[in-house]
């Protein structure tokens, strides 16, 4: 967060991606171009400037961050040090939390899981159906 200067601006896929909202830069601007992330109320594209001051709202896996830019920094430090990058609203930080919360309560896996089960839930499943397809694979040869 060196560059503290007000006039200092930065791509808004860059400034996602050393904020740490996104672990490449091709996601951020991915999630930009899908409308995900909005800059002062409005779609934007990978390439808009922001600075000290821009407010975003970013939605990511049914969770959603309304901020305000604090701060630019050219490379992606630690995580103590993005979050310095900006300020999240208290209303948006108490209803994301809450949904987590009653996510982890419910047991509802994140929006957007699918395809094959592994190992293991292929295991609960068949303990959970009756259904061992070992032992009747074995007696058809």
């Amino acid at each position: 967060m060196k560059d503290q200067d007000s006039r200092e601006e930065q791509r808004l896929d860059k400034w996602l991606w050393a904020a740490r909202f996104f672990k490449t830069r091709q996601l951020a601007a991915e999630a930009i171009k899908g409308g995900k992330v909005q800059v002062e109320g409005q779609r934007a594209k990978p390439g808009r400037s922001v600075r000290a001051g821009t407010r975003l709202e970013i939605r990511k896996g049914g969770l959603s961050w309304q901020i305000q830019v604090l701060g630019i920094d050219r490379q992606r430090r630690p995580a103590t040090e993005a979050a310095r990058l900006y300020a999240e609203d208290e209303a948006s930080r108490a209803r994301r939390q809450e949904l987590v919360r009653e996510r982890r309560e419910t047991g509802a896996p994140a929006q957007g899981f699918d395809g094959r089960p592994t190992k293991r839930d292929r295991r609960r499943i068949e303990r959970f159906t009756g259904r061992d397809d070992r032992t009747t694979a074995d007696a058809k040869g």
